[in-house]
C-alpha cells in the first residue's frame, strides 16, 4: 500500500506558476506520465513526460542533461520509457517513489536558480504537445463492478431478476479489444452492425442507431506475473502502476442482439478512448477510502478476495464528471452541459480485488494491460454514468439548456469526461480529461 509522505505536503509549491493555481489538475503533487510528440528544429520527436502545470516536462531531455541520471535504476542509455521505470521495480516499489521525490526536488520552488534554468529548457507547453496512448497496451480487460449500473441495466431487461446470482462473489468482466483503444481528442466513427429492433423481422446491417458512452477508470498492470502464478489480494497493488480515465463507447442496438450468450462484441470493439496521463498510486495516496460498504445480508468475498488492507483502503475517492457538447452548441459557443457526476468510491469491487480475480485462474497479466472499472453509476439518477441509465433506455430523453434532446449520441456530439480528488489537507488533483467525437458512419 502506498502511503501518505512528504510528497504529498500541501504547502509544496513548484516555480512553475501554472502548478501553484487551486484549480489545476497538475500540482506538484501530482506528475502523472505520459508520452507526447514535440516539435524541434529537425522535427517531431517523442518522448516520455510528467505534467507539471500547463507543462510537460521532457524526462528523455532530463536525462541526458544529467538531471535525474543520478536516480538509481532508470536506464544509463540516456532513453527513457514508462515500461523502464515498472521492469526495475522493487517489492516495494522503491524506484518510482524515488523518481517522484526527485522530480519535485526539481520542480519546487526551492530549486537553486542553476536547477531551474536547466529543467526549463525541458519543458513543453502542453498546447504544443500530441499525445499517444500512454503505455503498449497488449490486452485490454473491462469489469463490470458498479453494484448500481448493473442493477439498473439489470432492471431494464430483467425486472423481477435484475442482479444475477455470480455478481455480489466475484468481478464480472470480459476480454475486450486492444487494437481500438485510442488517445483522447481521437474522432470515432459510429460503426455499423446487425439490429433486430423489429423482432418480426431479419437482423439488418445499418449504422448503429443507439450510441453511448460508459464513464469508467482504468488502471495499468505494472508488474506482470508468470502464467501459472497468482497474484494474492495483499500484493495486488504492487502489480498496479496508475489510473486514467477511460470511455468504454458502446453501440446499445448492437448489444442488445448479439450479447447473449457470451457476452459483449462487435457493440464494444470499435473504439475505447483514454486519457492520455497515468495518476500514479503514490499520487492517489490522500485519496484512499475503504471498499464498498456491503449491506448486512450480501455474502463476504471469498478469502481470495478479502485482504484486511484492501477492505481498510481499497476504494479511490475520484470525483467523476461527464459533459455532453452538440454540434449546435459549438456552433452556438454554447458550453458542453454536465450529463452526470459520479464516484469511483461507489464501486462494489476494488481495483484489486480486479486484478487479483483476474489473475486467479493462473493467467498472466503483463506490464501495460489495461483493465477499466465498467461504467461508475451511483445511487441518484445524476450519477448515473452513460446513457441507457440516464434516459432509462432512450425512454426519458435529457433535455439540453438549448432546447435541443438527447436519448442517444448522435453525429457531432463530443463526449468530454473529467476525474479529480478532493480532500482537506491536501491539493486538489485531477487526471485531465477523455474526450471524442462521433463522425458519420462510413
Amino acid at each position: 500500500m502506498f502511503e501518505i509522505n512528504e510528497t504529498h505536503d500541501q504547502n509544496l509549491k513548484s516555480w512553475v506558476e501554472s502548478a501553484n493555481a487551486p484549480d489545476t489538475d497538475f500540482p506538484i503533487q501530482n506528475l502523472p506520465f505520459c508520452e507526447f510528440d514535440y516539435e524541434t528544429e529537425e522535427g517531431a520527436a517523442w518522448s516520455v513526460g510528467v505534467v507539471i502545470g500547463d507543462y510537460i516536462l521532457n524526462l528523455n531531455k532530463c536525462l541526458e542533461d544529467n538531471l535525474i541520471d543520478e536516480f538509481e535504476g532508470v536506464p544509463g542509455q540516456h532513453f527513457f520509457m514508462i515500461e523502464n521505470l515498472i521492469s526495475l521495480q522493487s517489492e516495494k516499489n522503491e524506484t518510482s517513489l524515488n523518481l517522484r521525490r526527485k522530480l519535485i526536488d526539481l520542480l519546487c520552488e526551492n530549486a537553486g536558480e542553476e536547477i531551474q534554468s536547466k529543467v526549463a529548457r525541458n519543458l513543453h507547453p502542453i498546447s504544443e504537445c500530441t499525445f499517444s496512448v500512454p503505455l503498449p497496451i497488449g490486452d485490454y480487460t473491462d469489469f463490470y463492478c458498479s453494484i448500481f449500473h448493473a442493477t439498473n441495466v439489470g432492471a431494464m431487461f430483467r425486472p423481477d431478476n435484475p442482479l444475477l446470482p455470480n455478481y455480489k462473489w466475484l468481478p464480472i468482466g470480459y476480454h475486450g479489444r486492444a487494437s481500438s483503444i485510442v488517445v483522447s481528442g481521437t474522432d470515432v466513427k459510429r460503426p455499423k452492425g446487425q439490429n433486430r429492433g423489429d423482432t418480426e423481422q431479419p437482423p439488418v446491417y445499418i449504422p448503429a442507431k443507439n450510441l453511448d458512452y460508459e464513464m469508467e477508470v482504468g488502471f495499468f498492470v505494472g508488474k506482470g506475473n508468470q502464467m501459472g502464478e497468482t497474484i494474492p489480494i495483499e500484493n495486488a497493488e504492487e502489480h498496479i502502476f496508475g489510473l486514467c480515465l477511460v470511455n468504454d463507447w458502446s453501440a446499445r442496438d448492437i448489444q442488445a442482439w448479439e450479447y447473449q450468450p457470451l457476452g459483449p462484441f462487435l457493440a464494444k470493439s470499435f473504439a475505447t478512448t483514454v486519457s492520455p496521463f497515468v495518476v500514479t498510486m503514490e499520487a492517489l495516496a490522500p485519496f484512499r477510502v475503504p471498499a464498498f460498504e456491503r449491506d448486512a445480508d450480501d455474502p463476504q468475498p471469498l478469502d481470495y478476495l478479502n485482504g484486511e488492507t484492501n477492505r481498510k483502503s481499497g476504494g479511490f475517492d475520484i470525483k467523476l464528471e461527464v459533459y455532453l457538447q452538440t454540434p449546435k452548441m459549438r456552433e452556438e459557443s454554447v458550453a458542453p452541459f454536465m450529463l452526470s457526476r459520479s464516484n469511483m468510491k461507489d464501486l462494489y469491487w476494488t481495483i484489486g480485488q480486479m486484478l487479483t480475480h483476474h489473475a486467479s485462474n493462473g493467467c498472466n497479466l503483463q506490464t501495460g494491460d489495461l483493465m477499466a472499472t465498467g461504467t461508475v453509476s451511483g445511487r441518484e439518477k445524476d450519477e448515473r454514468g452513460c446513457l441507457l441509465e440516464l434516459t432509462w433506455r432512450g425512454k426519458e430523453p435529457i433535455n439540453l439548456p438549448n432546447g435541443e434532446e438527447r436519448r442517444f449520441l448522435e453525429d457531432g456530439d463530443e463526449i468530454i469526461m473529467k476525474g479529480f480528488c478532493e480532500r482537506e489537507g491536501f491539493r486538489r488533483i485531477g487526471f485531465g480529461t477523455c474526450r471524442g467525437r462521433i463522425l458519420p458512419a462510413e
